[in-house]
């Protein structure tokens, strides 16, 4: 059984890819940073439904705590998927946004897709098999007001994905990237009014979780052998 290991998946986006992914016939490992009782929870779940999951914690904007924590999954056994999905967002106008601010965003959402990615490359390349999915964003398409520090981490991971695609490509192992739009959930269910998404989003609704986990689980399918180097928007059809 291929495992797959899902960052951030104590949030909305993670949980469902993490679900998706189980259904899928992946063997799941569920991470979270500071949520573990979620992760926790979910891996249960998906084990009393018959599938097969494990919940992990580390904080992948720490390097040394990933390499440690990867080094013992590894003991485990392959990890042939790799989502990242974990991230954070601390909005304010550049003019006033903190050093803080702008260093822990990107910490976080493109240092940490180097911390967890670069420990799995070896053995995904010696095994020339390998699907590495990066969550980006809109913002990182478009960019938004008030968000140059998530958008510019965002955009990176464009960059970075589509660069470690070109590397990995004669291995068979593919990177893609998928950038969601508005997705209903806990991080956007007070930020947008239906006349604001019906203004926005030309299918005049919010994306689900489950929008992102469909796309994520074509992507690391065999059906997708031959795509790679791609960012999939997932956004309604917003421009």
């Amino acid at each position: 059984m291929k495992r797959a290991l899902v960052t951030g998946a104590s949030g909305d986006l993670g949980r469902a890819i993490a679900k998706q992914l189980a259904q899928d016939g992946f063997h799941v490992i569920v991470h979270a940073h500071r949520q573990l009782d979620k992760a926790q929870a979910l891996a249960a779940e998906l084990n009393q439904q018959g599938f097969a999951a494990q919940a992990v914690q580390f904080d992948i904007g720490d390097t040394q705590a990933c390499a440690a924590q990867l080094t013992q999954l590894l003991a485990q056994g392959a990890i042939d998927v790799l989502i990242n999905n974990a991230g954070k967002h601390d909005d304010a106008p550049l003019a006033g946004m903190e050093e803080d601010q702008w260093k822990s965003v990107i910490d976080v959402n493109l240092n940490g897709f180097y911390n967890v990615t670069q420990p799995l490359l070896l053995p995904m390349i010696r095994r020339r098999w390998g699907r590495i999915v990066s969550i980006s964003s809109i913002a990182g398409v478009m960019g938004n007001r008030g968000q140059a520090n998530y958008a510019a981490a965002k955009a990176g991971l464009v960059g970075a994905s589509k660069s470690l695609a070109l590397e990995l490509a004669s291995r068979h192992i593919t990177v893609n990237v998928v950038a969601p739009g508005i997705i209903a959930g806990e991080m956007t269910q007070d930020l947008f009014s239906p006349d604001m998404i019906k203004a926005r989003v030309p299918m005049q609704r919010m994306g689900t979780p489950q929008d992102i986990a469909d796309a994520v689980s074509f992507l690391v399918s065999d059906k997708a052998a031959y795509i790679t180097s791609q960012v999939i928007q997932v956004n309604g059809g917003m421009a």
